[in-house]
């Protein structure tokens, strides 16, 4: 398969231009505006924190705009693999993939131990047989039970087929922007823009609006994290390839306004000083906003529902990267070649979802403190992961002028250069000292470990394939 040429896939092209939109919007949203919320409003005020996400967002744009022209390229299973392998080879491509598949299995660990903790947010009783303390968090025999249920039934759902997986990521992500566009409208129809009042940026003078921004703007691309699912699902997808790089602008876009709008509508419904209160009790603020707006507690539990969908929207869509980056790995001699195979049937990675599967399943064994830390980590993994990317984009250009690209960007070298200098900006916030994002002691060990694990795997592949590794005449 050479190129723009699908023809010689294994894997069925199910994918459609909604299902593709809805894997990376779904994996984008996610969670975290419900928990965090409050936290962007009192770092960047309502305005501050709009434009912050509008600035992130477009850093992330540039990254992503060499995603599309580079998937449109190449739509092989396996987008960061493909790419950084064809402009750098197989060292560079086994250390980009390695990374992002670290981001992806860490959200998938998260999201098995954050579903059934909302539940019991939601329904205290719950919780039943308690085992023990881990890290400061409680184990209950209910609460594993619930996770591991969840995490077999995600990911026999991926396993069944892809098309059955984006079924289910399409339900789950109209519940979830439902969710934040009643937060919206309730805050439109019954919020107060007098709210607003001394909430637009913190602090007084123009400095302080400029560092209020840049507060924000600084961890806005780690809620974008998404995006990059669409390169993994590239040979599975049943529509023209000039259109990947405009549903991946999309996805970003749609993500940038979602963000803001929930933004603009709890400041609506409370004042900082609210805000700040809420935040004291380590409450979910929109969901109290959602109580506040329409005037009933039990529209609190409907944007947590959302929240619990988005939580599975961000499950499913690591779950169908991770497993397609390791199946690619694999195909190259990288990994294990028990990795590289498809369900006879469905046409699936079935041992890499298998193996996805089994570590979310033991995940929650270590409480949801100790997998908070994957987080960060994994996210360090997608930054270094997107630069590499974004070097390949520059590096093929010009080492393949003539490479057919149904989606090409204009003005490369800028789009190129910025997409470079953001994911590194990006990457050095997790390593510099008082940035308010470097990596704590604890998940210095789970990236060390995993760049040990990761170097294990290479020096045994090199041995057991030989010539091999790294071998993959179609790329």
């Amino acid at each position: 398969m050479n190129s723009t040429d699908r023809s010689g896939s294994k894997f069925e092209k199910v994918l459609s231009a909604k299902d593709v939109l809805m894997l990376a919007f779904g994996a984008m949203i996610g969670w975290g505006w419900v928990i965090s919320a409050g936290d962007w409003i009192l770092s960047g005020g309502v305005l501050g924190a709009v434009i912050g996400f509008a600035v992130g967002g477009m850093m992330v744009f540039c990254v992503g705009l060499a995603y599309a022209e580079l998937t449109s390229a190449m739509p092989q299973c396996g987008g960061n693999h493909v790419f950084s392998y064809r402009a750098l080879g197989p060292n560079g491509s086994f250390i980009c993939t390695w990374a992002i598949i670290l981001g992806y299995v860490g959200c998938v660990c998260f999201e098995a131990c954050a579903l059934p903790t909302i539940i019991a947010y939601l329904y205290p009783p719950f919780l039943k047989g308690y085992l023990g303390t881990v890290a400061g968090s409680d184990i209950y025999v209910s609460w594993i039970a619930a996770a591991i249920l969840i995490s077999v039934f995600v990911t026999y759902v991926n396993i069944r087929g892809t098309k059955e997986a984006a079924n289910l990521q399409n339900v789950l992500t109209f519940i979830v922007g439902a969710a934040g566009i009643l937060l919206i409208a309730g805050a439109a129809g019954n919020g107060d823009a007098g709210n607003l009042s001394g909430q637009l940026f913190t602090g007084s003078s123009a400095s302080g609006a400029f560092h209020s921004v840049v507060s924000v703007a600084i961890i806005t691309p780690f809620f974008f994290i998404g995006f990059d699912v669409i390169p993994q699902t590239a040979e599975e997808m049943c529509f023209p390839l000039k259109k990947v790089g405009k549903i991946m602008m999309f996805s970003i876009l749609f993500a940038i306004a979602f963000y803001s709008l929930v933004i603009l509508g709890v400041g609506l419904i409370y004042s900082r000083e609210e805000i700040g209160q809420l935040t004291e009790r380590l409450a979910l603020i929109p969901a109290e906003a959602m109580t506040r707006a329409f005037r009933s507690p039990v529209m609190a539990d409907v944007l947590i529902i959302g929240g619990i969908c988005g939580i599975a929207t961000s499950w499913n869509s690591f779950l169908i990267g991770g497993s397609r980056s390791i199946y690619a790995l694999a195909q190259s001699h990288m990994l294990p070649q028990c990795f590289a195979r498809l369900h006879p049937r469905y046409k699936t990675p079935v041992n890499a979802l298998v193996l996805i599967g089994i570590l979310s399943c033991i995940a929650p064994f270590f409480g949801q403190n100790i997998v908070r830390w994957i987080i960060p980590a994994g996210n360090f993994g997608c930054c270094i992961a997107y630069c590499i990317v974004s070097v390949s984009f520059l590096i093929l250009r010009k080492k393949e002028p003539d490479l057919p690209r149904p989606y090409k960007v204009k003005h490369y070298k800028i789009v190129g250069l910025l997409a470079v200098c953001m994911s590194a900006f990006m990457t050095a916030m997790y390593i510099i000292p008082g940035s308010g994002n470097t990596l704590k002691p604890q998940e210095w060990m789970i990236a060390g470990g995993w760049i040990l694990l990761g170097i294990f795997f290479y020096f045994l592949c090199r041995k057991r394939y030989g010539d091999d590794f790294g071998s993959r005449p179609e790329i």
